[in-house]
């Protein structure tokens, strides 16, 4: 505890220093703190757990994607090597897959941690 605030428990509230009136304000003042300190934690730990949720969102819909684009990646080179002529074709549509696929990764990760 602060050097600057005294420190009172409340066994010393009941000892015959301190009138029993300002005992109770005291007592009654520092039951408000401590509970005004717990509802704060409690946001605290919420709001914790809401972005830590939306960290999981992000983190499965970019992983999901990029399993999507590898499968693409993959299925194109497979492609041009059986018909190489369309391989400049093939790679304008994995990369249009590949740039919508950012779009929603990005849009997911807006979205959540407007939640959040």
């Amino acid at each position: 505890m602060s050097q600057l605030i005294p420190s009172i428990t409340p066994g010393a509230l009941r000892t015959e220093m301190v009138p029993s009136r300002l005992a109770r304000a005291l007592a009654h003042q520092l039951g408000v703190v401590q509970a005004s300190s717990m509802v704060d934690l409690a946001r605290i730990d919420a709001a914790v757990q809401r972005h830590a949720a939306a960290a999981d969102g992000v983190t499965a819909v970019a992983g999901r994607a990029m399993q999507e684009v590898a499968l693409v990646s993959q299925s194109e080179q497979s492609l041009a090597l059986t018909v190489p002529h369309a391989s400049g074709r093939l790679a304008a549509i994995a990369d249009a897959h590949a740039l919508l696929l950012t779009g929603i990764v990005v849009n997911t990760a807006r979205a959540l941690e407007r939640l959040a």
